[in-house]
């Protein structure tokens, strides 16, 4: 009797069941042993290995950006580790000038200024003072902003591809805090933090409060400074003219002096070790309030033209490529953010009524801004807050 063909094709394929079967257990059991941290690395190996040919959108940008990750991460990884090195050496640099203030200068003009003038360097750099420390302290003590990592009704543009989870309008991913930052505008090495939506203000006070006390510095002490190289270069023409003739012991010998006569002795210099060290320390002091005034002035520029603009860093880089793209379609495109400059900055500094110009610009403050970065579709201004 001969079999079934049917029963055989139905034994063939419980043969071959039962022998898949076995090698899923087999490679799930070996796999198992492994430790928990290489099979996720090698998961992550091969899925980063399938995403350069993952679909028909890979670019020459894509493989760009895929060939420069590990430049992008080492950069991101330095700058993580020299942040606190960075705040370090400006309360060092600070320090440094206010010493050479109170040491050096304040003795100075309270013996040789007017009274209204010694009213005016008291009053004038105490203040500034305050705002520096008070805003540089904020600025990098404050969270910048997070978006909300759990399910919500948050109205959002796109999803993070490194965090995976949506992001809200104006936000944007730092490399350096490997987070998402509402309102971002950039990381400065400078603060250790990053500049978002609930920081920015005490970031941008504390650029100009730093910028006007170097121009204050700068121009108040260029007399000084003048005055201090001068000496300076005069103490070395005393150090090369000293008068007198150095004789060692071979004077005696050569007749340059008589038998039994001493050695003549050089006089000490016209000036002491702490006045060499003082204008040396003007010097210092006028050369590194200058540099920053300009360097961290043009900083602060740009910022207060971004700020007139209701833009920030990033979105000024978005916002040009948007409108070179709409102006092939001939169209304009509008900053959906920009309420007009006088708007933006009561927007930015939180202004309300007309006393909150000495009591949150001139003054420290630390009122939270509008908005809770999360969603930007109800213009903040209130139409008493226009004549303001």
């Amino acid at each position: 009797m001969r079999p079934c063909p049917t029963f055989l094709l139905v034994l063939l394929r419980w043969v071959r069941l039962r022998m898949c079967a076995r090698r899923w257990r087999y490679s799930n059991g070996n796999n198992s042993r492994l430790p928990l941290c290489v099979r996720q690395r090698w998961a992550y190996l091969k899925l980063m290995v399938n995403s350069l040919y993952y679909n028909s959108l890979t670019n020459s940008d894509v493989v760009m950006d895929s060939l420069m990750e590990p430049i992008f991460w080492m950069v991101d990884l330095l700058t993580r580790w020299f942040g606190a090195v960075f705040v370090c050496l400006v309360v060092i640099l600070t320090s440094s000038i206010l010493l050479i203030a109170y040491v050096g200068l304040l003795p100075l003009i309270l013996n040789t200024y007017s009274p209204p003038w010694i009213v005016w360097h008291i009053g004038y750099g105490h203040w500034n003072l305050i705002m520096i420390v008070f805003h540089y302290y904020k600025a990098t003590k404050t969270a910048p902003g997070y978006p909300p990592t759990v399910k919500n009704d948050i109205p959002f543009v796109s999803v993070c591809k490194k965090c995976i989870i949506p992001k809200p309008a104006r936000t944007h991913h730092c490399g350096i805090c490997n987070t998402c930052i509402l309102k971002m505008d950039h990381h400065c090495p400078w603060l250790n933090n990053c500049v978002g939506h609930f920081n920015q203000r005490y970031f941008f006070c504390f650029c100009l409060s730093m910028t006007l006390g170097c121009v204050y510095c700068s121009i108040s002490g260029r007399n000084l400074f003048l005055d201090a190289y001068s000496a300076i270069e005069r103490f070395k023409h005393m150090d090369l003219d000293k008068s007198g003739v150095p004789v060692t012991g071979m004077g005696q010998l050569i007749g340059i002096l008589p038998p039994g006569q001493s050695t003549y002795q050089t006089p000490p210099p016209p000036y002491t070790f702490r006045d060499k060290m003082f204008h040396k320390s003007i010097i210092y002091m006028w050369v590194l309030t200058s540099t920053v005034a300009v360097a961290l002035g043009g900083l602060t520029i740009w910022h207060a033209v971004l700020i007139s603009r209701g833009e920030t860093s990033i979105e000024r880089h978005i916002n040009n490529k948007e409108a070179e793209r709409m102006a092939k379609h001939g169209k304009v495109y509008k900053n959906p953010f920009n309420y007009g400059r006088l708007n933006n900055w009561k927007v930015f500094f939180g202004v309300e009524k007309r006393s909150h110009w000495l009591t949150r610009v001139l003054l420290p403050s630390g009122h939270a801004p509008y908005g809770n970065g999360l969603t930007w579709d109800i213009c903040p201004i209130r139409k008493d807050m226009i004549p303001v």
